[in-house]
C-alpha cells in the first residue's frame, strides 16, 4: 500500500480541495499523494465485500474512481468529508460498470462457455447480484435519499459509522438506525425480486 509522504494536518486536505478548485493543477497531484492511503483503505473495504472471484483489485478501483473524480473536478468538494462522499459515489459507479462488463462478457457473443464456468458463474450470481444492489439502492433514493447515502458510504466507500456520520453530518446513534433500516429494506428488495 502506498502511503503519502507525510501524515496530512487536519486542513490539508481542505486547503488542497480549493486550490484544485482555483485551477492550481499542482494542488491535484498532491491531493491524490495525501489521499491516497485512506482512499485505498476504503477500496479495500469495498473489494471485501464482493464475490471471492472479483477481478478488479483494490489499486484499480482507487485508480479508476480517482480518474473519474478527476475528470468531474468542477470546484464543488466544499472539504474533505463531501470530498468523501463523491468518492463512495465514484467507488459504486466503477464497481457497478465493472459489474455490467463482466456479465455482458458472460453472455458470450456466440461463444459457447466452459461448462465449469457455467457453474463459477451461477454461484457467484447467487452470492451477490452487485447490479441488483445497484436498482434497488437508486428505488431506495427515491423513497430515503440519506438511507440510500448511508448505504453508499458504508458499502461502497466502506466508510465506518462514525466516518459515514461526519460526512453526512447526523449523529451516531441516527446513522446506526439509518443503516439498520436501510439494509432490512434492501434484503426485503432483494428478496423479492
Amino acid at each position: 500500500m502506498r502511503a503519502p509522504l507525510h501524515e496530512p494536518s487536519p486542513g490539508e486536505a481542505t486547503a488542497l480541495l480549493h486550490r484544485l478548485a482555483e485551477g492550481d493543477e499542482d494542488a491535484g497531484r498532491r491531493l491524490f499523494e495525501v489521499l491516497h492511503a485512506e482512499l485505498h483503505g476504503l477500496a479495500n473495504a469495498a473489494m471485501a465485500r464482493q464475490t471471492p472471484d472479483h477481478t478488479l483489485q483494490a489499486t484499480a478501483l482507487v485508480n479508476e474512481a480517482w480518474l473519474r473524480l478527476a475528470g468531474n473536478c468542477n470546484g464543488n468538494w466544499r472539504n474533505r468529508r463531501h470530498f468523501f462522499d463523491v468518492a463512495a459515489k465514484a467507488m459504486r459507479s466503477v464497481l457497478v460498470d465493472h459489474a455490467r462488463r463482466r456479465n455482458s462478457q458472460k453472455r458470450g457473443g456466440g461463444v459457447r462457455p466452459d461448462p465449469l464456468q457455467e457453474v463459477v458463474d451461477l454461484y457467484s450470481e447467487r452470492a451477490f447480484d452487485l447490479l441488483e444492489l445497484d436498482d434497488a439502492l437508486d428505488r431506495l433514493a427515491r423513497e430515503e435519499e440519506r438511507l440510500a447515502r448511508v448505504v453508499e458510504l458504508r458499502f461502497f466507500g466502506g466508510l465506518t459509522i462514525a466516518q459515514t456520520a461526519e460526512v453526512l453530518e447526523q449523529g451516531h446513534a441516527t446513522v446506526e438506525r439509518d443503516w439498520h433500516l436501510a439494509r432490512t429494506w434492501l434484503r426485503n428488495e432483494l428478496e423479492a425480486g
